[in-house]
């Protein structure tokens, strides 16, 4: 301040550039207490009587990641529909679409609020650049930097080519999106672009994809790719006048395109390499690390949004930090740091994990991942204020894993194995497709439990919803409540439709109440949108919550993964599978149904076996359902051959419907195994016999260590080992909440060297006692990654004890090859399960033994069935650990 005169004392913000001065003042902004979601959710700005600066210097230093944004991306329904309600037409322009400088102003500001720097704007049948003229130029005035998506090379969107030349009109040539037949005509095409953008701050995207974001016609031609690059290159040179060098570019390897280098194709040294996720948050490949340098560097383009297979995901905020954080965490280690790009969908609804992308990007060192609770509890203050940060930020916490596990739009598909079909050689026979709950209504009571704690976590959200100020609630029903709600009733909502499936094929006569149960909570659902999109601050978000979520898989999509459309049209959300109605008889008729079988009882001949007893079970207990079949109520009695085996209630009159746990008295139980018959009796004198099995081990529970076999099986959370062994510099991790039911191991450094498993390497060790011998299979439950690194695959080893490591290869070839739906079971599941089979020799301790063999293998939770796993998601609970 020294040209300052009269000036003692200032409060200056500085940057290095207008980007550099604009973050430092919105840094103010945040640091007073205004959220840079201030407008995008209604959060207020905090209140304070005063506000001080203390003296000194402050710099916020510089970002880590070059280039840092987000592609506003399958914007329809939700953000068009809203933008256009909005906004209208953009002014002096004949395009409704609502996407005009106004909003781009509210994108531009929580962009820059957010310290990004970068935008590929949306594309969906608009054009930033054409839609309106000042759209281009107050993202320069705001210092923002464009950019073009994958399928939109040199500054034009995709739909400019469907107004402008398709037809062969302005640019002649024969209107085909293809370089080898229209070559003249793209030409010109893209040299209109480089001169409207040449004076503005862009990285420019190069190379083509098909038109509509689809492959490119080009039969795999490298020579080709190679043609459209130089032919662009030559144009930023010739219209700009600049060393084409200096001009930042983008060669994107999306899907397809990454064929190309994996074939050998390589850009120019001083474009960007933009590796791509598998557009289900894994990244596909990652830079050589023996590769010499690059000037362009490398970049990532990412998704928290997508629409493809295996099934669209685009309602709301469905990923998990921790998984985020871990493949960021990945790629910067791989000297991925230029540019960094995600897909955010309509922006709205993506805001904690967009939020932590950029805060990480500016400086990952400043986030390892212990410290991502107090990103998530500074989040939740910065929003809601600090009184309730905490609670909030563990809401938020359980939330994104609970919806990690699967995506609302693949709550009705369930995808199993054909046994018949070599799931390695032919994916696409293997992997089958149904109409049906992925979560088990009949095993571990894994349906029921997964929405019990959906419901939980809805209670909590609505405890502290009403306790929060008022001036925080529109915010607070955005950015928690809606979502927490909404996706809790679907879970209930799809339990009743597929409890209503079962029962109707049961004969049930309480059918008909779970098809009212679903339908009441379909109801509940488009209340929540209609407040959304009427009433919510003051009727702001008009048309904005249209998103389908229910009604994938119908009869009418166009198709097997697109939102429900019946000849482009979206269609209102409706229940899929259709939920159905039976007749039952006038007369009470006793059905009999148990814990682990959709079987019915008399009317099935086989015998009526319950699932066995343990003391050291952690699964649910079993059950016996006594139902009507017909219309008037009935007496019922249940009545076990021996005192010690409990049955609660026993008696009583049935309408519909009930279910009787069943327990064991243990210190009465003799040991060994034990057959129990249970008697149910109906007043009309039917009866059925249920078989209990009791097993009792002849053990000395006090000398047991480890997990402890019961039901079949030994589950185990990778997080809960027994030892974990380093072999320097090679550590072991813990990701918290990574996995679907617990957090996850991997290794660190991720940079680390391929390991040969055996002796003193890198290992997981797990103590379990079995009461089974013989063969044994060992599932393990990985979070569902790509081969990222050039080699023969994913590798990790298992043995158990002294045995030999088996070596596994999770994915055996390079990541550029079509996906396929091995992947997308994968992916959908969000877990990937793969198993190496043992032979016990004696009952007792053993050791199971997880080997590193590749560094970016993510661990979740390990299976040992001896013979009694059943098919569940997530797999069975984790076993009782005994402790000495």
């Amino acid at each position: 301040m020294k040209d300052a005169r009269g000036v003692r004392r200032a409060f200056v913000i500085a940057g290095s550039d207008q980007r550099g001065t604009i973050f430092g003042a919105y840094d103010v902004s945040r640091n007073i207490g205004v959220s840079p979601w201030h407008y995008w959710d209604d959060v207020p700005a905090h209140q304070h009587s005063e506000l001080y600066i203390l003296p000194g210097r402050d710099s916020q230093g510089e970002p880590k990641v070059k280039y840092r944004g987000f592609f506003i991306n399958d914007e329809n329904p939700a953000l068009g529909t809203w933008a256009r309600n909005t906004f209208g037409p953009a002014p002096n322009t004949s395009r409704p679409n609502g996407f005009d400088h106004e909003l781009y102003a509210k994108v531009y500001e929580v962009l820059l609020r957010l310290k990004a720097n970068t935008l590929w704007p949306a594309v969906w049948g608009r054009s930033l650049f054409d839609d309106d003229p000042e759209n281009q130029a107050l993202a320069a005035a705001y210092g923002v930097v464009m950019g073009t998506s994958h399928e939109a090379p040199m500054m034009r969107a995709q739909d400019e080519w469907d107004r402008y030349g398709q037809s062969g009109g302005r640019y002649g040539g024969n209107g085909q999106w293809n370089f080898d037949k229209n070559t003249e005509a793209l030409k010109k095409y893209w040299t209109d672009s480089i001169q409207r953008m040449k004076d503005y701050e862009s990285v420019v995207t190069v190379g083509m994809r098909g038109n509509g974001d689809l492959p490119i016609d080009d039969g795999g031609n490298i020579d080709l790719m190679q043609r459209i690059v130089e032919a662009q290159r030559k144009i930023l040179a010739d219209v700009t006048g600049k060393d084409v060098t200096t001009i930042p570019q983008v060669w994107t390897l999306y899907k397809e395109v990454q064929r190309f280098w994996d074939e050998g194709m390589r850009a120019p040294d001083d474009v960007i390499i933009n590796w791509c996720d598998d557009n289900w948050g894994n990244m596909r490949e990652l830079p050589d690390p023996s590769a010499p340098e690059r000037s362009g560097g490398d970049g990532l383009y990412y998704h928290f949004d997508y629409v493809g297979g295996g099934r669209n995901y685009k309602w709301i905020d469905t990923n998990l930090l921790p998984n985020i954080w871990e493949q960021l965490h990945l790629s910067y280690r791989y000297g991925v740091d230029r540019l960094w790009v995600v897909n955010v969908g309509d922006l709205k609804n993506e805001e904690p994990p967009l939020e932590f992308f950029l805060d990480y990007a500016w400086n990952p060192e400043r986030w390892p991942i212990e410290r991502l609770p107090v990103w998530e509890r500074q989040w939740a203050a910065q929003q809601f204020g600090p009184k309730h940060a905490a609670e909030i930020a563990e809401v938020l916490t359980l939330y994104s894993r609970l919806q990690s596990r699967r995506k609302p739009e693949l709550l009705n598909r369930l995808i199993t194995l054909n046994p018949n079909a070599n799931i390695a050689t032919n994916p696409d026979s293997a992997v089958v497709y149904a109409d049906g709950s992925p979560f088990s209504l009949i095993h571990y009571g894994e349906a029921e439990r997964v929405v019990a704690e959906w419901q939980a976590l809805a209670a909590e959200a609505e405890r502290i919803d009403e306790e929060l100020p008022e001036a925080y609630r529109d915010a607070y029903y955005q950015l928690v409540l809606y979502q927490v709600k909404a996706s809790a009733n679907l879970y209930e909502l799809r339990l009743a439709g597929f409890k209503n499936i079962l029962y109707a094929a049961q004969g049930r006569a309480a059918t008909k109440d779970m098809a009212a149960t679903a339908e009441a909570r379909l109801a509940d659902d488009k209340a929540m949108s209609d407040y959304y999109n009427n009433a919510l601050a003051g009727g702001k978000w008009k048309g904005f919550q249209t998103q389908p979520k229910i009604g994938y898989g119908g009869p009418y999509p166009d198709s097997g993964w697109q939102q429900p459309e019946r000849n482009g049209t979206l269609l209102e959300d409706f229940i899929w599978p259709e939920l159905k109605q039976i007749s039952v008889p006038r007369a009470a008729d006793m059905g009999v149904a148990i814990d682990g079988s959709d079987k019915v009882w008399p009317a099935e001949r086989t015998s009526v076996v319950l699932p066995e007893l343990s003391p050291f079970q952690t699964q649910p207990a079993q059950y016996i359902e006594v139902f009507n079949r017909g219309q008037e109520p009935f007496d019922y009695q249940i009545e076990p051959s021996v005192p010690w085996v409990k049955v609660s209630p026993n008696n009583g009159t049935i309408e519909k419907e009930v279910r009787a746990t069943v327990s064991v008295d243990w210190a009465a139980a003799p040991q060994g195994t034990t057959e129990v018959p249970i008697t149910v009796t109906a007043s009309n004198g039917r009866t059925v016999v249920v078989e209990a099995v009791v097993k009792n081990p002849e053990v000395n529970r006090e000398a047991i260590e480890g997990f402890v076999e019961s039901n079949g099986y030994v589950s185990m959370e990778a997080e809960h080992f027994t030892r974990a062994v380093s072999a320097d510099p090679i550590s072991w991790q813990l990701i918290p909440d990574i996995g679907r039911t617990a957090g996850g191991m991997t290794p660190f450094p991720v940079t680390a060297a391929r390991q040969t498993p055996g002796g003193d390497s890198p290992r997981l060790e797990y103590t379990i006692h079995l009461f089974t011998t013989g063969k044994v299979t060992v599932w393990a439950y990985l979070s569902p990654r790509n081969n990222v690194l050039r080699t023969d695959g994913l590798k990790y080893a298992v043995s158990i004890d002294d045995g030999q490591p088996q070596i596994v290869n999770v994915t055996t070839a390079l990541n550029g090859i079509p996906m396929n739906k091995s992947w997308e079971r994968n992916t959908s599941d969000n877990v990937s399960r793969t198993s190496t089979t043992h032979t016990i020799a004696q009952p007792g301790a053993h050791v199971v033994k997880l080997w590193m063999v590749d560094p970016t293998v993510v661990v979740q939770k390990l299976v040992v069935d001896t013979g009694g796993l059943k098919p569940s998601y997530l797999g069975p609970p984790e076993s009782f650990r005994a402790t000495r």
